[in-house]
């Protein structure tokens, strides 16, 4: 099976987070390993004040990473790729992105009642909408919000699709 990456895109507050954290689970039940990045826009805070790796970087290092025996957390100051945040997970089958609504990445758009009421990623990049609306998008599979089962299958047969 060849890794695959697919975004879980939709407008802000559209529900993203909560789908993923209730998808993984799905799909680790069927057997697919998981690694999400999501990109913020807005810029965040790398690591916890008060940290000895948060001390070292205000210091002046370019980058700071800890360790244990079954994790690791770095910082790295530098231009970043998707490319590069894939390589941290050659082992992943199925890496999904949150949000990049506007990239070529394969699709799952939310539009959500009350949050958005039209899809705004390009129609070619879309393998699902998920909506609690009427909106239905010709040759797009369309799923609700509480149909895991239903999402999760559709993204099983893209990973395991060659």
């Amino acid at each position: 099976m060849r890794q695959k990456i697919i975004a879980v895109s939709g407008v802000k507050n559209s529900g993203k987070t909560t789908l993923l954290t209730k998808l993984i689970p799905a799909l680790i039940d069927r057997g697919i390993t998981c690694a999400v990045i999501k990109h913020d826009g807005h810029g965040f805070a790398a690591d916890r004040e008060g940290t000895d790796t948060c001390r070292m970087l205000a210091s002046g290092a370019m980058g700071a990473a800890i360790f244990d025996g079954e994790k690791f957390q770095a910082v790295k100051y530098a231009a970043v790729t998707e490319e590069n945040l894939f390589a941290l997970y050659p082992e992943a089958d199925l890496i999904l992105l949150e949000g990049f609504k506007w990239t070529d990445y394969p699709k799952i758009e939310i539009v959500r009642k009350g949050v958005s009421e039209q899809a705004v990623c390009d129609r070619d990049t879309l393998l699902a909408l998920v909506t609690d609306t009427a909106l239905r998008i010709p040759g797009v599979p369309t799923c609700t919000p509480d149909d895991i089962a239903g999402i999760a299958a559709l993204i099983e047969r893209e990973v395991r699709h060659d």
